[in-house]
């Protein structure tokens, strides 16, 4: 049967404060290049159902703006490349407005509009 404790004393003895990893800064938004918050998505540019398997960083607003903006298709021909997706003028005008907001910032997009 394992030991409730350890027999050489507490545990707080063996792991001092000054051996606690430093956090990691928290990844760039793949999107809008700002620091991700909180909560960060890990996204799939190409979606997996067209065999993507890369992820990249995302802020959930910036992750819902892709997904409601773009279909499956398109974003498959975008592939990795987000400068072209930059291009897009509904893109354009997200980032703008998404610049000055706080990274944990969230709001809803609206639907994804059916074509």
């Amino acid at each position: 049967m394992a030991r409730k404790y350890s027999k050489h004393g507490p545990r707080e003895d063996i792991l001092k404060d000054d051996d606690a990893p430093e956090a990691a800064p928290p990844p760039d938004c793949w999107l809008c290049s700002r620091p991700c918050g909180e909560t960060v998505v890990w996204h799939h540019p190409v979606p997996k159902s067209r065999g993507g398997r890369d992820t990249v960083p995302m802020h959930p607003i910036c992750q819902n703006m892709l997904i409601t903006t773009f279909t499956n298709s398109e974003l498959q021909r975008y592939g990795l490349d987000v400068d072209l997706l930059k291009l897009d003028p509904r893109i354009e005008k997200f980032l703008g407005w998404v610049a000055n907001k706080d990274p944990d910032f969230n709001a809803a997009l609206g639907k994804k509009k059916q074509r």
